[in-house]
């Protein structure tokens, strides 16, 4: 994720509840019904905002933060002190990464309600979860090695790959699928179901008119960009296209004066203005990228075109896949070509 709003003082948005933010195992209401839960998390991003919904007969969770013993302990504090005698219903998340899936499992086994995702982020999921650290595949060391990493970047792959199941809890063999456009009662409010791309196969928001509230996931941030990667199991995709288009989708259907409940920092209002700071955040990247390829380039060469940050170890994977989804966003808008050479891919201004 990217920090592109880093002068608060041109920020257009209007942050809310800054002084009510929850400790963890506490809750603060920010609407009628829709509970603010804070937990930790590792590293520079260090929480994921998570929501409790009153339902009718019980309660809807919406992401369930990262799989270990101290956040499970921060649930198991919420359930004990402010579910009121009542029980989970429902799990929905909004999409497949650890930190949004990691305990859902674990939470819809223990109180035996159904989890809620859309149909390619609960599957892709699966699969991620069911690869160990001996399936490293081959087409994958390829997609890597054309990007240009050396041959210690690729043996830095191999000892990562097949974490992912490890930092989730086991998700049940069956789910509820949500759809885009999707209706769901929930405590007798309408929720619309607004699938975005580009961050995860299909990321749900929840848009609910009554309340003037979107829970919006990593898809409307509001000052760092969601990570969009091209990923080794779909080498050629183009999920930048996908992220332009989503969000401006997104600002057509919203109206502007919402409370957004994002997955990380603060709430805020000013959604469609969101909106389109990060359209233009990646279209200033995609001109600079084609700046920078002037002379040949690889993927890995071409990040200071794309972050402001120092790219490190922890980092080094996602900003590889999402310089690749730039490149290839401007090949397909014929701004780049790339020739191949020993395996490895040069790209350079059309």
């Amino acid at each position: 994720m990217v920090d592109n709003m880093s002068k608060r003082g041109y920020d257009p948005l209007h942050y809310k509840f800054e002084d009510q933010i929850p400790a963890p195992g506490e809750v603060t209401e920010v609407a009628d019904g829709v509970f603010w839960i804070r937990l930790p998390m590792m590293g520079r991003l260090n929480h994921i905002n998570v929501w409790l919904l009153r339902d009718y007969d019980g309660w809807t969770i919406v992401d369930t933060g990262i799989f270990n013993s101290n956040v499970q302990g921060h649930w198991q504090t919420i359930f004990d002190k402010h579910l009121e005698g009542n029980p989970v219903t429902r799990v929905i998340a909004t999409h497949l990464h650890t930190d949004h899936t990691g305990n859902a499992g674990w939470i819809v086994d223990k109180w035996d309600c159904d989890l809620w995702m859309s149909r390619s982020d609960f599957y892709m999921c699966k699969v991620m979860a069911a690869d160990g650290p001996s399936d490293v595949p081959e087409d994958a060391i390829r997609f890597y090695r054309r990007a240009g990493f050396t041959d210690e970047r690729l043996d830095r792959y191999r000892q990562r790959f097949g974490q992912f199941g490890a930092n989730i809890s086991p998700l049940p063999a069956g789910y509820r699928r949500i759809k885009d456009s999707q209706y769901i009662d929930i405590g007798g409010r309408e929720w619309r179901a607004m699938i975005g791309h580009g961050h995860a196969p299909e990321h749900v928001c929840l848009y609910c008119p009554e309340l003037k509230l979107i829970i919006a996931g990593d898809q409307i941030l509001p000052t760092i960009t969601p990570n969009v990667s091209v990923q080794p199991s779909e080498p050629l995709a183009n999920p930048l296209k996908d992220w332009i288009s989503s969000c401006g989708r997104f600002r057509e259907m919203l109206p502007p004066n919402l409370l957004v409940l994002p997955a990380h920092e603060n709430l805020y209002e000013g959604v469609h203005e969101r909106l389109t700071a990060l359209i233009d955040w990646h279209e200033v990247g995609l001109e600079k990228l084609y700046d920078l390829c002037a002379t040949p380039k690889r993927a890995v060469d071409v990040f200071p075109a794309l972050f402001k940050s120092e790219i490190t170890d922890m980092s080094y994977f996602p900003a590889t896949g999402e310089a690749i989804a730039h490149l290839h966003c401007a090949q397909e808008r014929r701004m780049l070509t790339v020739t191949e050479e020993d395996g490895v891919a040069w790209w350079e201004q059309a």
